[in-house]
């Protein structure tokens, strides 16, 4: 049986001696290197221009050597200016102004003084003509406005007149003088139910307490 196993692997080292002369043999096979062409050299021209430039940049790259401290930290300040003016956007200062009024101190909710004698004024001439439901709808219209222009982030297209006048974000004496005329209004659009002169009177009284201070009967 040893013997079997030496012949066999004999015989197979002769086979492949013999397959490899004849792999080596064939000259359609190449096993000798390849010697590649040598490069052509660039032209003249294109040499003299690559010089050319090297002595242009040559005094630029031996300022940016010499200036390179100096030229650091100018690197960092701007590095720094862009991160500051990144900060700012993210804090979106617009919003903080909204937020705060002039000197720091939170936002006055109130009407200007004239406009809100305006609307009152407008608002009047509708009751006058028994239009009372009218009345009451020009006070809230304009009462949403007011806050959307304060803050436009609390305002929301979906958003009802009942959900306004418990946004915590309103000062109390906003939100109770909403309220009022929201009620009304809502009863007047849904229930279906037209305003009295009473109901008038109490929507406007409560706008005119918060936006100019005194009760309607004054203005």
């Amino acid at each position: 049986m040893p013997l079997l196993r030496i012949v066999t692997k004999g015989a197979q080292d002769s086979d492949f001696s013999r397959d490899w002369d004849a792999l080596r043999a064939d000259g359609d096979i190449q096993f000798s290197p390849v010697e590649l062409p040598e490069n052509p050299p660039p032209p003249d021209w294109l040499q003299r221009f690559f010089e050319s430039l090297s002595e242009a940049l040559a005094p630029v790259a031996r300022l940016l050597v010499s200036a390179w401290p100096a030229l650091f930290w100018v690197l960092v300040g701007l590095g720094l200016a862009l991160f500051a003016y990144l900060l700012f956007r993210l804090v979106d200062p617009d919003r903080i102004a909204r937020r705060r009024g002039p000197g720091g101190n939170d936002l006055d909710w109130t009407p200007d003084q004239e406009q809100a004698l305006a609307l009152l004024e407008e608002a009047d001439r509708l009751a006058a003509e028994g239009r009372f439901d009218e009345a009451t709808h020009l006070l809230l219209q304009r009462s949403v406005g007011q806050i959307a222009q304060i803050r436009p982030d609390l305002i929301d297209p979906s958003i009802t007149a009942r959900e306004i006048a418990a946004l915590p974000a309103l000062p109390e004496a906003a939100r109770a003088a909403f309220s009022v005329i929201a009620e009304r209004v809502e009863r007047s659009l849904f229930a279906l139910r037209r305003l009295s002169a009473e109901d008038w009177r109490t929507s406007r009284e409560a706008y005119a307490e918060f936006a100019l201070g005194y009760r309607g009967e004054r203005a």
